[in-house]
């Protein structure tokens, strides 16, 4: 069994944290390591993360000196991971027991070297709100108008990952940017159409900032794809445009 190195990044989520990390521990397959990054210059929840990791020998911690935000904590995950496959979870997601079986033997099976699943949108109380749909992506352009891959769904084979493609720091839309990479240098992402990880829609996440999205949004284009104006004010309308009709 490969081992399969899960990246979880730590920010203010100590009434999810704990069903996040037990859907990994009650994994089918068991080769993995936990990687959680304490993302928060407050250490008030330090002490209960660091009773979490007595769970379990296959979870560590890394503390971050400061608050990098959720992409730069992932990539010190990944600089970290000793698995060839990485898998992202957030701290208030929560993973159906067999998804890194499943997952894998299905890269495996097609010699994928990255994929993601459909996934099941909830509340905060874990009630289901709707259901998100994998597809593949096989060329930058079926992306560029929406983000249409979950973050917590994705297993990527760690050596693809480097200083150029890598997690943007950003606010939000950060794994936004890495997917694009990926896309820009060929690689392609396939989906395996399966409800195998349950996304928490929080209102008061920062991925519920309208204004942040907006923002960043238009760095994905103009900073990190080097767009120019016109072109990187078309295809944030485009992103905002769907991101309405996929949240009516």
């Amino acid at each position: 069994m490969d081992l399969v190195s899960v990246i979880i990044p730590y920010y203010k989520k100590k009434s999810s944290i704990l069903y996040s990390v037990n859907s990994v521990l009650n994994q089918t397959y068991t080769n993995f390591e936990i990687i959680i990054i304490y993302d928060d210059e407050d250490k008030s929840d330090l002490d209960f993360i660091c009773e979490l990791k007595k769970k379990d020998n296959r979870i560590s911690i890394i503390q971050n000196n400061k608050n990098f935000g959720a992409g730069k904590s992932r990539n010190i995950g990944i600089k970290n991971a000793k698995g060839d496959l990485i898998a992202f979870l957030d701290a208030d997601d929560i993973w159906h027991k067999e998804k890194l079986k499943k997952q894998i033997k299905f890269m495996k099976l097609n010699n994928y070297d990255i994929t993601h699943t459909s996934y099941k949108v909830i509340n905060e109380n874990r009630d289901p709100i709707k259901s998100r749909i994998a597809r593949n992506f096989i060329h930058i352009n079926d992306l560029l108008k929406s983000c249409d891959i979950g973050t917590s769904t994705v297993i990527i084979k760690k050596h693809l990952i480097d200083e150029n493609i890598k997690f943007a720091h950003l606010v939000t839309k950060e794994d936004f940017v890495l997917w694009l990479k990926l896309l820009k240098n060929n690689y392609k992402i396939y989906a395996l159409d399966e409800v195998l990880t349950f996304w928490t829609k929080s209102n008061s996440s920062l991925s519920s900032s309208t204004f942040q999205k907006i923002k960043d949004g238009f760095k994905v284009y103009y900073e990190y794809m080097n767009f120019n104006y016109i072109k990187s004010i078309y295809y944030l309308l485009c992103l905002s445009i769907n991101f309405l009709l996929k949240n009516k």
